[in-house]
């Protein structure tokens, strides 16, 4: 009766070798270029120049003129712009509805900002593993390969294990390339992913200062309320 051994089935499953390795990271690769370019083009159509819009935003409420507000808001892309008009049409109903409504509509909004950055997050961090990985599996095979044939000893052996030397270090050469292209492929992820996390910050900070007119306005209106 044979006794199971776990070193002997993970030493088998190395002889597969490490291309079908290479082969994952290849598919990573596509994946995390596909989704920098769907989100670099989302992002892009998000431009808007918000000096400008916070300056008209700010100069239509402080006229009261509440609906022109609403149109310039319409007209712009930005998400910040659809945060504010989403609280600007609660302010009839007060601040505190105005500011539930915005923090609600940003929640959403963010999500769809941060769509697919997960993945590219964890390709980034986890694509060098991947490649390490298949570097173990090739040296697995190079020095499986240094071992004499079965039966032969002495001087046959001596001589297979130097016909052997080329081939170890070939495998082991292209092992290396397991990593390399790992590294190839987490670099640009992490740089994509930073270069969108960025620019979500950007968006956030923008959203906020829009957002903080758009309350301003209604504390405005509830005190001249109450004044009355």
């Amino acid at each position: 009766m044979h006794r199971f051994s776990l070193i002997k089935l993970f030493t088998s499953f190395a002889m597969m070798g490490a291309e079908w390795v290479m082969w994952v990271l290849v598919g990573l690769s596509f994946i995390s270029v596909s989704i920098m370019v769907e989100r670099g083009r989302y992002f892009r159509s998000l431009r808007d120049d918000l000096d400008a819009l916070a300056a008209g935003l700010e100069a239509r409420l402080r006229a009261d003129d509440v609906a022109g507000a609403q149109q310039m808001l319409q007209r712009s892309p930005s998400p910040a712009a659809f945060v504010a008009l989403a609280g600007l049409r609660e302010v009839a109903r007060g601040a505190e509805a105005a500011d539930c409504v915005m923090i609600g509509t940003l929640a959403r909004v963010k999500r769809e900002l941060e769509r697919r950055l997960a993945f590219l997050n964890t390709v980034g961090n986890n694509a060098p593993f991947v490649g390490l990985f298949g570097t173990v599996i090739g040296i697995i095979q190079a020095f499986d390969a240094l071992k004499p044939p079965a039966g032969v000893r002495g001087a046959a052996a001596a001589a297979a294990a130097a016909s052997a030397t080329g081939r170890v270090m070939g495998t082991i050469a292209e092992a290396l390339v397991a990593t390399a292209i790992g590294l190839l492929v987490a670099i640009p992820a992490v740089a994509g992913y930073n270069l969108f996390q960025r620019r979500i910050k950007s968006l956030l900070t923008d959203t906020e200062a829009l957002s903080q007119l758009v309350l301003a306005h209604a504390h405005a209106r509830a005190h001249r309320t109450e004044a009355r």
